[in-house]
């Protein structure tokens, strides 16, 4: 078998270093389901079913971040940390040339919800709001996750 070339040019645009960026990732569950949402502006191709992430801000615990993200992308505020899963690497490419350092974490909800709700994310008014539909799936579904997010699903058994 001949050894795959790495690309260090895409369409004949030179391929951009990769650089890392620290991440969450929150499983929330409650009664053996997990919150998800899907991006209702976008494909399911496109961006799948994945579950409350995002960027860790300068100054920013990582704690911190998983309780803003979770409440920025579902609308709610009833978040608590349970515990930190564990820290994992990601490679996004070629969707963007970023290695995602992710720390993730079992969250848990303290308010009820329905089965199903629309939320948006309103990226502090510098961008046009991402809009979702959040729901919950058994935990046995959630190998259907988007972008490698359920690699520490197994964790919350531990």
């Amino acid at each position: 078998m001949r050894p795959i070339p790495i690309p260090t040019k895409a369409r004949g645009v030179p391929v951009p270093e990769k650089v890392t960026k620290d991440k969450v990732l929150c499983y929330v569950v409650c009664e053996d389901k997990l919150l998800v949402f899907r991006h209702t502006d976008y494909s399911h191709e496109e961006v799948g079913i994945q579950v409350p992430a995002g960027s860790i801000r300068a100054g920013e615990t990582p704690e911190a971040a998983a309780l803003r993200e979770a409440g920025e992308e579902t609308g709610l505020k009833g978040f608590k940390v349970v515990r930190k899963l564990g820290e994992t690497e990601y490679d996004i490419s070629p969707y963007r040339f970023e290695i995602q350092h992710r720390h993730v974490f079992h969250l848990e909800l303290t308010e009820p919800t329905p089965d199903r709700w629309a939320s948006q994310e309103d990226h502090d008014g510098e961008q046009e709001p991402t809009h979702f539909e959040c729901f919950w799936i058994p935990l046995e579904a959630a190998h259907v996750l988007q972008s490698g997010q359920g690699a520490l699903l197994g964790r919350l058994y531990d």
